[in-house]
């Protein structure tokens, strides 16, 4: 049946030319951005699982961020105590020295030499600070007593969120006490605080005669020595500075047990933000290959519409074939 009223030939051509236009524009689309789901209307779950994630992401490059601070800290913090350690064994020696000498001359020479040492570590250790952090002096009462080193970001059932942390006790790596007080300046580091065996700090050690027979030695329970000698008094400086080297080997020890462990976190930290991004690409990145090639097909459906939809309005100019006399 042939009507110059209804064309469904060019009804059908032109549902069909439509759709395929709708399939081209989303191709384009996906071409343009790279993106199979760009927003929420392409695909409402992977839409609300990539921007859950992707905002994870972002918190994981904040915690990489922390952890590198974290991690200059306490290599600021170690390379400080390294230093320290090697000013006190000099110490050590100059104490050795002056026990061997009985001249009080050479004594204060030597002590001298001890007093530049002790500058030294003050130096030093007000040295080793990092961003307004020193995790070998404190510089108040109201100071931090921990340094804290977020390393995850934990988003559980009903988005509850946990966050992980390293902690480093300063009380375990402390050297000077800068809130001490008193003369000489007695604090709770391990290089200002009084000696088990001596009572003497080890920086406000001195070997000279006046000072060394103030000394009242102490055995290992910690009672005082009866009529101690001289070398009664050098072994006790001794001991305390032994004891002193041990503190810090313990904290140079924990420090670089830390950085180990925050370098190991970086290194997952960063694969895991690699791997939620692989999954998010998974989720929401378009094939290319697949749609430059749907994109080719499109193309050619779309021309061969066009030429069925100017087919099936032509058809009704046949019409008029039949009233030509």
């Amino acid at each position: 049946m042939s009507s110059i009223n209804t064309n469904a030939s060019a009804m059908t051509a032109l549902q069909t030319l439509s759709a395929t236009n709708k399939n081209l524009a989303t191709t384009q689309g996906r071409i343009a951005t790279g993106m199979r789901v760009a927003e929420a209307s392409d695909n409402a779950a992977y839409w609300s699982i990539a921007t859950t994630m992707r905002s994870d992401n972002k918190a994981n490059s904040v915690v990489q961020d922390a952890l590198g601070l974290g991690a200059a800290k306490v290599d600021t913090a170690y390379a400080g105590m390294k230093s320290a350690i090697e000013v006190v064994d000099k110490i050590k020696e100059k104490v050795l020295l002056a026990k061997a000498t009985d001249s009080a001359t050479e004594r204060a020479k030597i002590q001298g030499e001890i007093a530049t040492y002790q500058a030294q570590l003050k130096d030093n250790i007000a040295g080793a600070s990092y961003a307004g952090s020193n995790l070998l002096k404190n510089g108040a009462t109201t100071d931090p007593t921990k340094l804290s080193v977020i390393t995850s970001y934990n988003r559980g059932a009903g988005n509850a969120v946990t966050t992980g942390t390293i902690d480093i006790a300063f009380t375990a790596t402390r050297l000077i006490d800068s809130a001490a007080t008193g003369t000489p300046v007695v604090g709770t580091g391990i290089l200002d605080k009084a000696g088990g065996r001596s009572d003497v700090s080890i920086l406000n050690l001195n070997i000279t005669g006046t000072n060394l027979s103030g000394i009242v030695p102490k055995d290992a329970a910690g009672a005082a020595i009866p009529t101690p000698t001289e070398a009664d008094k050098f072994d006790a400086l001794l001991t305390d500075i032994e004891s002193a080297l041990g503190s810090m080997s313990t904290a140079a020890a924990e420090l670089g047990a830390s950085k180990a462990r925050i370098d190991l976190q970086k290194d997952f930290v960063s694969k895991l933000s690699d791997s939620i991004d692989r999954g998010v690409g998974q989720l929401v990145d378009a094939d290319m290959n697949k749609e430059s090639t749907r994109l080719q097909a499109l193309q050619v459906q779309q021309q061969l519409g066009i030429q069925a939809l100017s087919i099936a309005n032509g058809n009704t100019q046949s019409v008029l074939s039949l009233f030509r006399g």
